[in-house]
């Protein structure tokens, strides 16, 4: 299948807001809606949280908001785990980890261009989650392989389930933690990092894509076998001039582009206005067409979406919706224009 584009809205999961209708009508307002997390309505809505549901080993203390692992808990609760590898619920994100997920899944989703679900990738999570010596469960050669695995299971149930509220659902698996792999620091090199995520998607059923809000190896992150790639241009745009032909392999093999073109933050929010955001598109687009990349063909294959998450705005939600209201009217005169 080949996903919409066209200059179509949609937009990354975390949001800061902490009523869930208001969060939900605010999702559904774009052309391509998803169910959104909401971490500060509910530590369970987090999205680390969310992913370590029925992960052995999981120490998750809801009053401290803290969520780490024990290797000793793994080891006793693997087996367990094991037993429910045939039953899908199990692997799904249940009602107690997201009122949010579940009223979405009520609504009536079937006449929308598509739908979108997400789950944070392995790699991010693994980064995060700490076992008792304070070390990256990623680094565990034991836990790892089975990591990847359970995380492919879970993404699998997610969009089948998803695909029953409407045909052209797709998911996101985000991995903020691929932008710190090439750091000397990191401790887990690329080349296990391509070996690994080939392996991941080869478990992963289609159409699924990668989303972080960051700036990592684009060369790397676009080699892979995916179907869409959500990328922060407004942050990145003096640098993605230098993936040009990347971006352009990825989208001539059939891959979309989610452009996060609109910031969420109060400061650039405020900062620019609907032609200096058309402007940066345009100009961004322009350097891939003087490359040989066919407009109408990039149009096809482009959305349209806020830069990145947002919790940390003193104004709480209000910039985040005014960024919202910003793309709709952004995508809106852009598809006039083009004639979409």
């Amino acid at each position: 299948m080949t996903l919409p584009g066209n200059l179509m809205t949609t937009a990354m999961a975390v949001m800061p807001h902490t009523d869930i209708d208001e969060a939900l009508k605010l999702a559904l307002s774009l052309d391509i809606p998803f169910w959104p997390q909401l971490p500060l309505y509910n530590y369970y809505e987090d999205m680390y949280v969310q992913a370590a549901e029925h992960f052995p080993g999981i120490l998750l203390d809801m009053e401290k908001q803290t969520l780490r692992f024990s290797t000793d808990k793994f080891i006793e609760e693997l087996e367990e785990t094991l037993n429910h590898f045939e039953e899908p619920e199990y692997f799904d994100v249940s009602p107690q980890y997201s009122v949010v997920y579940h009223r979405f899944l009520e609504l009536d989703l079937k006449n929308r261009p598509a739908i979108r679900g997400q789950l944070e990738g392995p790699i991010s999570f693994g980064f995060f989650i700490k076992n008792e010596n304070d070390r990256p469960i990623l680094f565990d050669d034991t836990v790892r392989p089975f990591l990847f695995e359970f995380m492919a299971k879970r993404v699998n149930v997610q969009l089948a389930r998803l695909k029953k509220r409407n045909p052209n659902a797709f998911m996101f698996i985000d991995e903020p933690g691929l932008q710190f792999i090439f750091s000397a620091m990191s401790g887990y090199s690329d080349v296990l990092a391509r070996e690994e995520i080939d392996n991941l998607f080869s478990m992963i059923d289609r159409p699924r894509g990668i989303h972080l809000c960051g700036n990592p190896d684009w060369d790397f992150l676009l080699g892979f076998d995916m179907d869409i790639v959500s990328i922060d241009l407004y942050t990145n745009a003096k640098v993605l001039p230098l993936y040009k032909r990347s971006i352009i392999n990825f989208i001539e093999r059939g891959g979309t582009i989610v452009w996060g073109i609109v910031p969420t933050n109060i400061e650039p929010f405020n900062k620019e206005n609907h032609a200096s955001l058309i402007k940066l598109l345009e100009s961004t687009w322009q350097g891939l067409y003087d490359e040989g990349l066919d407009r109408d063909l990039l149009l096809s294959r482009s959305l349209l979406s806020p830069a990145t998450c947002c919790l940390i705005n003193p104004d709480k939600q209000k910039t985040v919706n005014m960024a919202f209201t910003s793309l709709i009217q952004l995508s809106k005169s852009l598809r006039d224009k083009y004639k979409l």
